[in-house]
């Protein structure tokens, strides 16, 4: 971590929440001297990734959050994460859609920031488990009013999950109906091993038919996902077409992730080796 008093509370905390994570814990009097701050500044940005529950503060310090395989964070408790990261992903994946075309939506807040970037996409048919991408949409017609080319969204029903994503057999029964031209798809966790994993078992059934309704499947997730499996996985990596990441993501991880999926396109940087979807 370089030293720097410019710092914006957010790069703190995603730099801090690194070395967490990195190192397995640190200590206060560490992170004022990398970060050329105060010990205030630094218990506060602990106070807040706490709050967040990105971390656990100890005497001294902090060290990562030990989560079960079937912890599920609220919507607003990941929103607060990552938040530069979901919006280089965001960015990046934003130029993959084609006007006209079919697309899906899951639910999380990678997903929420992408929708942002798609409310002046022409044409756009939005299927989407998300209440929060649905009210992305929606919000931006009630603000511009009826207007030429703007998106129909098709929000399934279901029953609503901490993530704010509708789930269970009336939104299977929905997408199982339906095809799209690109799924994007936020995840839980992602590894070699697991593929891509969720802990939420009825989430990981209404994913699974999302992957099988599309032609295409890009999944939109920050580095940080990357190792992490939760109770469930509903696909493997050999599923998916497209990783859309941050520049985060580790060279060993970027390794393994090429030998298994077709592209992978880490935001704010040229592509990796790969053919196109």
């Amino acid at each position: 971590m370089s030293e720097n008093q410019n710092l914006l509370a957010e790069q703190r905390r995603a730099l801090i929440l690194d070395e967490v994570r990195r190192r397995g814990g640190v200590r206060v009097n560490e992170l004022t001297r990398r970060l050329g701050v105060s010990d205030m500044t630094v218990r506060r940005d602990l106070d807040a990734l706490a709050r967040q529950g990105a971390v656990e503060k100890v005497h001294g310090g902090a060290v990562p959050v030990a989560e079960a395989s079937t912890h599920e964070p609220g919507f607003e408790a990941k929103s607060g994460l990552e938040l530069t990261a979901k919006e280089d992903i965001a960015r990046a994946a934003a130029e993959l859609v084609a006007p006209g075309s079919a697309i899906a939506l899951s639910g999380g807040t990678t997903t929420y920031a992408l929708a942002h970037r798609l409310v002046d996409v022409p044409d756009l048919t939005v299927v989407t488990n998300s209440v929060r991408v649905a009210d992305v949409f929606h919000a931006a017609q009630r603000t511009t009013g009826p207007r030429q080319g703007a998106a129909t969204v098709v929000l399934t029903g279901g029953v609503r999950t901490p993530s704010d994503s509708l789930v269970g057999p009336v939104a299977d029964q929905a997408i199982a109906a339906l095809h799209f031209d690109v799924l994007f798809l936020g995840v839980h966790g992602i590894s070699v091993e697991a593929g891509l994993s969720t802990p939420n078992l009825a989430e990981a059934e209404t994913n699974r038919r999302l992957v099988q309704s599309a032609r295409r499947v890009v999944v939109v997730a920050d580095h940080t996902k990357w190792g992490t499996v939760g109770l469930s996985s509903f696909a493997a990596l050999e599923q998916v077409d497209t990783l859309v990441t941050d520049a985060g993501l580790a060279a060993q991880a970027r390794a393994e992730i090429s030998e298994h999926l077709r592209r992978l396109v880490v935001a704010g940087e040229d592509e990796e080796d790969g053919a196109d979807v």
